[in-house]
Parts: C-alpha cells; sequence; structure tokens
C-alpha cells in the first residue's frame, strides 16, 4: 500500500484529490494538510511515502515545503500538482527535489499512475517541459572536459539509458528501445544513481543536461 499525504489549500480540490486517491486499491489517504507548514509537519508524523503538494499556498509554499520535507525526510517523494504547465514555481520545486508535477486537470487514472511512478523511483516530468525545464535550471554550456569527465564516470550502457531517461521515456520503453529486460535496466539506472549519488530521474536529467550528456 502507498502512504500519500494529500496538501493544497483548497478546501474542495483537496477533498476530490483525496476522493481520487482513496478510490485506489493500492494507494491510501494518511493525511491531509492546507498550508505548506501544515505539509512538514504532517509529513514529520505520518512518514507517508509520497506527498501530493499544491505550489501556491500561505505560511509556506510548495517550492520551500518540498525543500524543508526532502532535507529531513529523504526516502519521501514529493509529487507537485499545479495548474499551469511551465510555472517557474513548478521548476522551483523541480529544483529542491520534487520527483516530477501533474497538472490538476488529469485524469484520476493519470494521478494514480504519477503516484506509482514517483513512489518506485521514476520521474514524471513530460518531456514537452524538459527544454525549458534546463532552460531555466542551467544557463549556458558546459565546457568539454566537464563533458568528457562525466562520461568517464559511466558505462557506453549507462549513457545511453540516461540519454534516453532525459528524452522522458519510462523503464518499459528504454528496455525496448535497447532491446535488454526491464529489470535489467532497473538495474542500470539503480547503479546510476549510486554512482553519481543522485536522488532520482529528475536529478539524472539535470546531471546529464549539466555536463552536456544529454542529447541536444
Amino acid at each position: 500500500m502507498i502512504r500519500v499525504l494529500v496538501v493544497d489549500d483548497q478546501d474542495l480540490v483537496r477533498a476530490g484529490i483525496v476522493a481520487s486517491v482513496d478510490a485506489q486499491a493500492d494507494l491510501e489517504v494518511v493525511g491531509e494538510a492546507a498550508t505548506g507548514a501544515e505539509s512538514v509537519h504532517a509529513t514529520a508524523r505520518l512518514s507517508p511515502d509520497v506527498v501530493l503538494m499544491d505550489i501556491r499556498m500561505p505560511q509556506l509554499d510548495g517550492v520551500d515545503a518540498t525543500r524543508e520535507i526532502l532535507e529531513h525526510h529523504a526516502d519521501t517523494r514529493v509529487l507537485v500538482l499545479t495548474t499551469f504547465d511551465a510555472d517557474e514555481y513548478v521548476f522551483g520545486a523541480l529544483r529542491a527535489g520534487a520527483s516530477g508535477f501533474l497538472l490538476k486537470d488529469a485524469s484520476v487514472e493519470e494521478l494514480a499512475a504519477a503516484i506509482r511512478a514517483v513512489h518506485r523511483g521514476d520521474a514524471v516530468l513530460a518531456p514537452s517541459t524538459t527544454s525549458r525545464f534546463v532552460e531555466l535550471m542551467l544557463p549556458g554550456m558546459p565546457d568539454p572536459g566537464r563533458r568528457a569527465a562525466a562520461e568517464a564516470s559511466l558505462t557506453e550502457r549507462e549513457l545511453e539509458i540516461v540519454r534516453l531517461v532525459t528524452q522522458g521515456l519510462g523503464n518499459a520503453e528504454i528496455a525496448r528501445t535497447v532491446h535488454l529486460a526491464e529489470a535489467t535496466v532497473k538495474t542500470h539506472i539503480g547503479r546510476v544513481l549510486t554512482k553519481l549519488s543522485l536522488r532520482d530521474r529528475v536529478q539524472i536529467v539535470i546531471w546529464a543536461y549539466r555536463n552536456g550528456i544529454a542529447p541536444v
């Protein structure tokens, strides 16, 4: 059972999200919060697996709340819920360590799939927004020396998989592309995370662009 904390300052919106999540057999809402500050306290008290985080809230916005939660609860995943696709607040939350974002008008099935994805360590980051994300986060291009050092830190297969991760592909899609078993792809990604001391796939994307590994 995946334990979920729902954070939103609008009561009706929060109630709808809670109902949608609780309707799934493998998901359980263990708590609610109406402000960023409440979300921090609730996470400490309830230890949810996934926090569904609104961005614009009183007392403490979703960006700062995400940062504070992940500083103290490294195993918790944060999935941002937003109204606008390329909102700079969303990118701020991703910089703070969120595992991805989803629009609030997403279907119940999309929401449930996104929760499961971030819980297993995947990123929920639409390829259409990746370039904007990188533009905001990483001005300028890395120097060739930095790229060479980065490439030397991984095997050719790992580099190939990292480049596919930056394109927004999930494990199953990567497996089909490189003709490997999905479990093998998952193992490779786990090794990349360990070698580079990264938290999740969003951080792989950041690392790849920062070091000139991602295809341009």
